[in-house]
């Protein structure tokens, strides 16, 4: 049982630092076995991921070695530990982890669009604060990018907000539909920012079951009859982390659900631009805008760095409440990078970036699908993957593959409710060019074949 020293480290480090310690004073001899992931993490009570980063992280620096179905062990001097087999780890790990898009078009005309801001007339305004809502040119740009892109209809210039990136528009919606203690309800696994949202805000999520297309009407009415829950926050278009998608049917009976327990709907739609053209994705906003708050961003499609998205509320009152909450916690909204976003809307560049993205997530995409998942069904386009399998599965694959230098989102970072769904998320757009995912791909398919449960079910 460590003592983790006093520290602003990250936990996991910490961890890593109190196994030398031990280590050093001869608490810990070599061949020692350490504990499970899991018995540690509960006997911590930390998250079992933390204790697989700790343990790779220790491996890394020779502190102990690992054998798949044997246990991790505190090496000897040189480097082996008993009954050991350690797999060496790739020079830094390649990055599964972080949910963004290729960045390399945004970069090749950044400069040219920083160059053109110091011409702009209205220069002025954005170097002062802005209204809380955003300048009307940039609202205006907004509105056109997300009907062009995310075939949203149903949004005005006067209906939106800008917002810094869609985590702080899913706040403030929250913020208004929203009180401490509530219960929100959401799909099983969601996005992780939403978990440590509601942990910052005081509301008890409450996971609902889900099936290939997602969150289903079913258990959503059972759940908001069961927990007089005021509000579903749910990603109807590539699911995040699951990447299902809802039909047109099934988002028709998520409204009627909504509309007969009086839910008001946070649609977090940041990936329908990657679904335009393929399926029926029609936005909630646009089947049922007076209960539906509208969330996006350009983090998933141009840029995660600019923190730029934007909000619609489901009328003028609630619109107000949003304003209320904005000039209480940033007093106005993101008026520089919102510039830059509206002169490549406005000039083309912002559909030349996105479609170059498109491109490149099509190629990534269409080569996890042949690595790991030759025959499932999928979208032509998705940022993520998901690989079904259990909680416990899971985290061992992760562990390997965090060993041989790739990291992977932490299995529990978005599960609300593991007895409903698991697996883990594989985020294909931060490695650098195809040859570096093909290679963190590989990895991922030799840890999954050394596991000895279940193969895994694939989902891009």
């Amino acid at each position: 049982m460590p003592g983790l020293p006093e520290s602003r480290a990250p936990l996991y480090e910490r961890l890593v630092v109190a196994l030398e310690q031990d280590i050093a004073a001869g608490v810990l001899e070599e061949g020692v076995r350490l504990p499970p992931h899991r018995d540690l993490a509960y006997a911590l009570g930390v998250g079992v991921g933390t204790v697989t980063k700790a343990y790779a992280e220790a491996e890394r620096r020779g502190l102990i070695t690992a054998h798949v179905g044997r246990g991790s062990f505190v090496a000897g001097a040189d480097g082996r530990g008993a009954f050991a087999l350690s797999i060496a780890p790739a020079a830094g790990a390649i990055d599964l982890a972080r949910n963004i898009p290729p960045v390399g078009p945004a970069r090749r005309r950044f400069a040219e669009a920083v160059a053109q801001l110091t011409r702009q007339p209205d220069l002025l305004d954005v170097l002062t604060y802005a209204l809380p809502d955003g300048l009307e040119r940039h609202r205006r740009a907004a509105v056109r990018w997300l009907r062009d892109r995310h075939g949203l209809e149903s949004v005005a210039a006067d209906d939106l907000v800008i917002t810094n990136g869609a985590q702080q528009a899913i706040a403030l919606a929250l913020g208004a539909a929203c009180r401490s203690g509530d219960t929100l309800l959401c799909e099983a696994a969601t996005f992780h920012g939403m978990r440590a949202y509601a942990k910052h805000a005081g509301l008890t999520l409450r996971g609902v079951a889900m099936d290939d297309e997602g969150l289903s009407p079913e258990a959503l009415d059972r759940a908001a009859a069961a927990t007089g829950a005021r509000a579903l926050y749910t990603i109807p278009t590539l699911q995040n982390p699951t990447g299902r998608t809802m039909s047109l049917g099934r988002r028709r009976d998520i409204v009627s659900v909504a509309r007969k327990r009086g839910l008001a709907i946070i649609e977090d739609d940041v990936y329908a631009a990657y679904a335009r053209g393929w399926g029926e994705t029609v936005a909630l906003r646009d089947l049922a805008p007076d209960i539906t708050f509208h969330a996006s961003s350009v983090s998933k499609t141009l840029s995660p760095g600019l923190r730029v998205g934007f909000l619609a509320a489901p009328d003028a009152a609630w619109r107000d409440a949003v304003l209320r909450a904005v000039r209480a916690l940033a007093y106005a909204a993101p008026a520089l990078p919102a510039l830059l976003v509206t002169l490549w809307i406005e000039e083309g560049a912002a559909d030349a970036i996105a479609d170059e993205v498109l491109a490149e997530v099509q190629a990534r995409a269409a080569l996890a699908r042949a690595l790991l998942a030759p025959d499932a069904p999928s979208a032509p386009a998705c940022l993520h993957m998901w690989l079904a399998m259990g909680e416990l599965q899971a985290e061992r694959v992760a562990g390997r593959a965090l060993r041989a230098g790739v990291e992977v989102t932490p299995p529990a970072a978005a599960l609300v409710d593991s007895s409903q769904v698991s697996g883990l998320r594989l985020c294909i757009g931060a490695p650098p060019d195809l040859g570096t995912l093909e290679r963190a791909l590989r990895v991922v398919a030799d840890a999954l074949s050394s596991d000895d449960e279940a193969p895994a079910r694939a989902v891009v």
